[in-house]
């Protein structure tokens, strides 16, 4: 169960904390600068982390629906 909470504080720490060590313009990357590049893969990563998450998730597991 402490994966789930770790993988879904993933998104929070990379974009909160990660952004000041990312904080450049330079290099350009597929024509954006690193800063908004960094951002936009954080946001795709956020899809599959909380993809990974719900996959992991045991209450997810039951076949029943009310």
């Amino acid at each position: 169960m402490k994966l789930i909470y770790i993988l879904a504080a993933l998104p929070f720490i990379g974009i909160l904390f990660g952004i000041q060590f990312a904080n450049k313009v330079t290099p350009i990357i597929f024509g954006m600068p690193f800063i908004l590049a960094y951002i936009v893969m954080w946001v795709l990563l956020t899809s599959v982390i909380m993809a990974i998450v719900y996959r992991l998730d045991p209450t997810n597991k039951d076949g029943d629906t009310e």
